[in-house]
Order: C-alpha cells, then structure tokens, then sequence
C-alpha cells in the first residue's frame, strides 16, 4: 500500500510531497543498518497487550545472562509469520524487560521492507532493523554490552515448511551468524518457540511438487516467500487469515560461549555451527514434552 501511495503522489505530481520525502529517504537510507530509530509510544500501543493476550504469547529463560555482554539470539522456527519473535522482542508487553534486565532486543528482518516508504518507519518504531551483516555486526559491536540481535535464521524459506504438528528447520546452510559471533566474540543463543506452527495451516506444498516449485522460484526472485496459509475468521472458525488462537511459548536456551577470531577459518565456523544446531536440538528435545509435542516428534534439520 506505502508503494501504491507512492507512485500516485508521482502519477499525478504531487511533488510537494513526494520529493522531501524521497530526499529524506534517501539521506535515511542507512538508518536501519545503524540500530533503527524506535517509538516508546508505539512500541507501547495497548493493541499489542491484545496480541500477546490472544495467543497467548510466553517467553521462558532457561538462564542468565551477563547484560555487559552482547549476544545473538537465533529464533527458531519462522513459522508463517515469526508471531512469537515479534510479539517478545518488538513489543513491551512481553516479559523480555523483566526476565533479561538491562538488555535491548533488535529483532532483524529482511532490507527490502525498509525500501517500502512510510511503512518503514513505522517498522523501524516497532524496534524492526535489516538483517543484514552490517546491521547485525552494528547491534553486537556495542560496548559495554547490553543489545541483543534477535535472527528468524530459517527465514523466508523456512516458512514453507511451516505446517502444524511438523518441526521442520532451514539451518544447515546457514552459517553467516556464526562467522559474525566469531568475529565479534558474541555468545550464540539458541531460541526455539514452541507452537509457531500450528498458528496457520499451510496448503499441502511436499518439495518436488508444482506448488513448492514455483513457490521456491518466486522466493528467489523476490526475497520473501509466498505461503498458501489460511486459518480462522472473526466471527466463525472454519476459515480466514485471522490466526488460530494457540499458545505460543518462545523458550530462550543457553548461551554458547564465543572466542573471538576476526579471520575464522571455514572449520572454526563450521566446527561452531555444529554445535549449535546440537545445542539448539538439546533445547528441543528438553522442553518438547511440556508443550504438547509428543515424545516420537523430532527436530529435522534441512
């Protein structure tokens, strides 16, 4: 709709408008590599007492953690829409204050959204900053420590599989947070959100099928995938977009100690990727039981 907006204020040449604002855009640009620009007020707004509540969203620590240190929190899964990363990292209403005292969460997304005009602002309000590598690095390489980068790692991709009763993750190729945390020293937390998935369901898209091929072909070209998701209504339950109203917990496991290396080698980072999709499992397998995931059920790593 911002888009839309846009290329009619220049359609029909409203230029008073669109010029100063495309200027600012442009002078803006790296704003949402450099730690955002949030809103108290926004970020405070009661509709998303409302959001936490619906769900209802938790979030559980497993442990401390040293708010003089920065870390990377890998989120897991993405599910259709990342609803227990946004609603515990982007919003005040979650327990995030109370449980990590003395830490700010940068929960990162994917850059085109911040070409979007106006509505990047209103993400960046959110707490909303790009995931990309030097937005990441800008958020760990704070002294004195305090910020934590929140990544959805199995991304758009992921999405694709996110279907209820399933577990299944995109990580194995995915290695660019782990050659940042050994950059930078930053400690690697797994975070794995207990009923992601079964917030919508997903047309039936098994890889090798016509559905999963073109979807796979557009999420390349575009950068974001396109899943065929419905679930409940407003007044009826049997169909709309509205998410089924099932309880998210967003469980934050231990922190796996990084030395920093400013040159990591292909084995260091690959030595430091395996044990955290080891660590991550440990995680899963732990608190499965707890969250209605049935002792069989296991973690497939893609």
């Amino acid at each position: 709709m911002s888009i839309a907006i846009t290329v009619m204020l220049i359609i029909h040449n409203y230029w008073f408008l669109y010029i100063p604002y495309l200027t600012w855009l442009y002078f803006d640009r790296h704003t949402p590599e450099q730690g955002g620009r949030r809103s108290s007020w926004i970020k405070n707004w009661t509709i998303w007492k409302h959001f936490k509540d619906y769900f209802p969203i938790h979030l559980i620590k497993t442990q401390d953690l040293d708010p003089s240190h920065n870390y990377i929190f890998g989120f897991h899964p993405h599910g259709i829409l990342a609803v227990g990363a946004f609603g515990n990292f982007s919003t005040n209403y979650s327990d995030f204050k109370e449980l990590f005292p003395g830490f700010t969460s940068y929960l990162h997304v994917l850059p085109l959204w911040f070409w979007c005009p106006a509505f990047r602002e209103y993400m960046m309000s959110i707490g909303l900053v790009s995931v990309s590598k030097k937005s990441v690095s800008y958020v760990v390489s704070k002294e004195g420590g305090g910020n934590i980068s929140v990544i959805v790692l199995g991304g758009a991709k992921e999405s694709l599989d996110a279907h209820p009763g399933k577990s299944t993750l995109f990580i194995r190729q995915r290695k660019g947070f782990v050659k940042i945390a050994l950059t930078h020293g930053v400690s690697l937390v797994p975070v794995f959100s207990f009923g992601e998935n079964e917030l919508f369901k997903q047309v039936d898209n098994p890889e090798g099928s016509w559905i999963r091929t073109v979807q796979d072909k557009l999420q390349k070209i575009m950068g974001f995938a396109l899943p065929l998701f419905h679930a409940r209504g407003v007044f009826q339950y049997n169909f709309g977009l509205m998410p089924y109203r099932k309880a998210i917990h967003t469980v934050v496991g231990r922190p796996i100690p990084v030395r920093q290396i400013l040159h990591p080698t292909e084995e260091q980072i690959e030595e430091l990727h395996q044990t955290y999709m080891e660590e991550l499992t440990k995680l899963f397998e732990e608190h499965k039981g707890k969250y209605g995931i049935p002792e069989h059920e296991t973690l497939v790593l893609k």
